[in-house]
């Protein structure tokens, strides 16, 4: 990164404001969120001499929608998830990188940033024009004044009822460990505004640091391994389409397989294959030359024929965990395994649409896209809502049910929550470990 001279006068108060604002109405997820997340905006974009384009648009765009679901969402770690995300894409937008290692960088800037945010703040509060005053004596006036004020004030409360009580009617309630707090969540969010300014400004250059493709590969060298594995993709898909797709008949016909079984026996493989799947392409694109015209075509053939096998695996794995889903009811870890393997599958399709114009410098982006849609579609999806739903219905259909885990799920649950009978409802509300004390005449 550039070392600029010193932060100015405006992005130094933005900051501070910031900081003060975000001091005042962060705390449970809410309207604060999405506010604090707007003004560190503004301070990025008044900081950055160039004008903005589309991508900042974009991660603009976005971050204020991951930091809108504390907004409309109570479950803890949904909300966790997208803000957290939603800082990952602030880092990534700001370095305005387009390879995977600058891309990667790039989500990394906050961990990066610190001290050299700390030496640009140095350096411009040293540089503010506060004529004969100097802020390191400002601080110490305002010190030794708060000192003597308290100690002096305390001392004649002491010795006069009278005046201890007109000290506590002008005294404000203070809570040591609320008022750190706050100095705390100031400090971060003050902080957080001037590393994005910084960064704003300070455009990192994170792709000079990626390896170029060293593509020395004759055209057998690649296409072999590449053909075996595509060879082994169509014989399991070919062997095991009863299985992959069989559902509850092949559950049925096969002795002693029951549809957990099922969905555990090859869940978790598959989605392991398509994360493998995805390194082995990146590496053959990476290693595989372009420079004749059979080059290009086997690329395309191999790449495209396993990108296709390998969304057919991934359509097996979600047809796997909704049987699970449906005989065992659904869990937050379920639901976001699902997504995870849905964003996969999405993967897969934009390497398929890079293989017809063989360029990918847009790939990155596009994959980072999709992992912000796929966090705002679950909370789109209302997990805890949609949880509870399909776990009211099964109870209707079968008279299982879980109220221990129910009753851990967020507020977002409590509307379908209701719709169950008693005592079922009153042991989710009170929290109950187990079923026992909910089943009837108990």
């Amino acid at each position: 990164m550039r070392r600029y001279a010193a932060v100015s006068r405006f992005t130094l108060v933005g900051a501070v404001v910031t900081g003060l604002l975000g001091a005042a109405v962060l705390g449970s997820p809410g309207i604060g969120y999405p506010i604090v997340a707007a003004a560190v905006l503004v301070v990025a974009a008044s900081a950055r001499p160039d004008r903005l384009t589309w991508w900042h648009a974009f991660g603009a765009i976005a971050v204020l929608a991951l930091t809108s679901v504390s907004v409309f969402r109570d479950a803890e770690w949904l909300v966790t998830l997208a803000t957290w995300l939603a800082v990952v894409v602030t880092g990534v937008v700001l370095s305005a990188s387009w390879t995977w290692t600058g891309t990667i960088l790039g989500a990394m800037t906050p961990v990066f940033v610190p001290v050299r945010v700390l030496r640009w703040t140095r350096r411009g509060t040293r540089r503010l024009d506060t004529g004969s005053v100097k802020p390191g004596r400002l601080v110490l006036v305002a010190a030794v004044t708060s000192l003597l004020v308290l100690v002096f004030a305390a001392l004649f409360a002491g010795a006069d009822p009278q005046f201890e009580r007109l000290v506590d009617s002008l005294t404000p309630e203070w809570d040591l460990g609320a008022a750190f707090g706050r100095l705390v969540v100031f400090t971060l969010v003050a902080g957080g505004a001037l590393a994005a300014a910084y960064v704003a400004v300070n455009t990192p250059r994170f792709d000079l640091v990626a390896p170029r493709p060293r593509r020395t590969l004759e055209l057998w060298e690649w296409t072999i391994p590449l053909g075996s594995l595509v060879a082994v993709f169509c014989a399991f898909v070919f062997v095991q389409l009863r299985t992959l797709f069989g559902g509850q008949e092949h559950v049925i016909v096969t002795a002693g397989l029951t549809n957990a079984e099922y969905a555990r026996q090859g869940f978790w493989q598959l989605l392991a294959v398509t994360a493998l799947t995805l390194l082995v392409i990146a590496v053959t694109v990476g290693r595989a030359p372009r420079i004749s015209t059979a080059d290009r075509l086997a690329l395309r053939i191999l790449v495209g024929a396993l990108c296709l096998l390998s969304l057919v695996v991934v359509a097996s794995a979600l047809h796997r965990m909704s049987l699970y889903e449906q005989q065992y009811g659904y869990t937050t870890l379920r639901l976001f395994v699902t997504a995870v393997e849905l964003w996969l599958g999405s993967v897969f399709v934009l390497i398929m649409i890079t293989g017809l114009r063989m360029s990918g410098r847009w790939l990155p982006r596009a994959v980072g896209v999709g992992a912000v849609l796929t966090v705002l579609g679950l909370a789109a999806l209302n997990p805890d809502a949609y949880i509870a739903r399909h776990s009211v219905e099964r109870f209707e259909q079968t008279g299982k049910i879980d109220v221990g885990y129910l009753s851990r799920l967020s507020s977002d649950a409590a509307p379908e929550l209701d719709r169950l009978p008693e005592p079922y409802r009153s042991c989710v509300d009170t929290g109950a470990s187990t079923n026992a004390s909910c089943l009837p005449g108990r």
